[in-house]
């Protein structure tokens, strides 16, 4: 056989990717060109083991909170949280772990950067000149795509506003929705509340649901709340939407949300999963992050 592309190329629609030779004769399978209707176009359907969640649910916590957990290798339920409804706060983490003995062995972050740097081929020095030479990394995948939208999202003028809100009526609501909603396969967390709470926000402001075409000089307001939300996986940061948000209760909401997270992670993800979005929710909590200018 013969492929008519290397890996990475971008292959059109209809052109001929691979050539086999069957009984002899050379033939051309126009068959094995077209997409399953099951694997959409754009898409690796190769799969991954999925990922262990590490966020503990018996115990009340930030997701920032939860990675200092992981860091020190501790066990959330084994800290006694003096926050509200017994939550458990990162001084609570930082003094459990100095009475375990462990703050002196968590590394710091330059530590954590010198033990990533990987030397050249044969552990040559720092000092060797090679070791400074530029490498050429070809993007593929969701790194391109990624790139791609980055850029023209790039070109809409931004504007950027903070402000803090006390939360305590969104904890008491998400408590006690849990309690009423009690399906141990669907993991109940905030975002679904700030999913929705923006759609409620885009139908009394619809402006900030719309796209402008500078050729017509229109402004379409979309139909539709698609919310998009950011999901880091080891292909690289992808953005499925939840298409009519306005439509789905709290719950429909959780329970698209955890689907398009496992398909995420699994790097299944449809075509009309990544496609469509008219706004998107960034949440950077996860890692620990308080603000974020997204682009």
């Amino acid at each position: 056989h013969q492929i008519q592309f290397a890996p990475g190329d971008i292959v059109k629609v209809g052109e001929t990717l691979l050539k086999m030779i069957v009984n002899g004769s050379q033939v051309v399978s126009h068959d094995s060109l077209a997409s399953s209707p099951d694997i959409p176009l754009g898409v690796d359907t190769s799969t991954s083991p999925p990922r262990e969640g590490n966020a503990p649910r018996g115990s009340l916590s930030t997701p920032a909170v939860r990675h200092l957990v992981k860091q020190y290798g501790l066990n959330i339920d084994d800290i006694r949280g003096t926050g509200r409804d017994g939550r458990v706060l990162k001084e609570d983490v930082l003094n459990y772990a100095a009475r375990k003995g462990l703050v002196q062995e968590l590394p710091s972050a330059l530590e954590k950067n010198v033990g990533q740097v990987e030397l050249p081929e044969g552990g040559k020095s720092l000092l060797d000149p090679h070791f400074y030479e530029d490498k050429r990394i070809p993007l593929r995948g969701y790194q391109r795509s990624m790139v791609k939208s980055m850029s023209l999202a790039a070109k809409v003028p931004h504007f950027h506003y903070l402000e803090e809100i006390n939360c305590d009526a969104l904890v008491q609501l998400k408590a006690s929705f849990q309690k009423e909603n009690n399906d141990h396969d669907i993991k109940h967390t905030f975002l679904p509340f700030l999913i929705k709470s923006l759609s409620v926000a885009l139908s009394k402001y619809p402006l900030l649901n719309s796209s402008f075409i500078e050729e017509t000089n229109e402004v379409i307001l979309k139909g539709s709340h698609n919310i998009g939300v950011a999901m880091a996986t080891a292909q690289g940061l992808v953005v499925p939407s939840i298409k009519k948000v306005q439509s789905l209760s709290i719950l429909e909401v959780t329970k698209e949300l955890s689907r398009l997270h496992e398909m995420a992670l699994h790097n299944r993800l449809s075509i009309n999963d990544i496609t469509g979005g008219t706004i998107t929710l960034s949440n950077i909590g996860a890692i620990g992050g308080k603000f974020g200018s997204p682009v």
